[in-house]
């Protein structure tokens, strides 16, 4: 009964390799908290300013994290990060651009 104490990490979606990654957990955060920030201020169009440049800059740095990313958790969270990012650079340009 000693396997039954052993967590299963082989097997899952979100594996890991045992091993810490600051700087891709860096770019994860970074990545999730710029598209979170660019998609919910798409939403309104006097803040297209913040909406373009946080989804730009939330492309940028989900791009280098699939780059550098080494887990799977890793590739996830970076590219639900990317697709929000994405959808509020878009909706920022439309709204009125990088630069007004």
């Amino acid at each position: 009964m000693a396997q039954a104490l052993r967590p299963n990490t082989v097997g899952g979606l979100f594996a890991t390799d045992g091993k810490p990654h600051p700087l891709q957990d860096t770019l994860l955060a970074v990545t999730l908290v710029l598209g979170v920030t660019a998609f919910v201020t798409a939403m309104f169009h006097s803040l297209h300013l913040l909406s373009s440049w946080a989804g730009l800059a939330g492309i940028l740095t989900g791009a280098y994290g699939q780059w550098v990313s080494e887990t799977t958790r890793e590739r996830f969270g970076l590219i639900l990060g990317l697709g929000a990012a994405g959808v509020g650079f878009f909706l920022g340009m439309a709204h009125g651009g990088l630069f007004g």
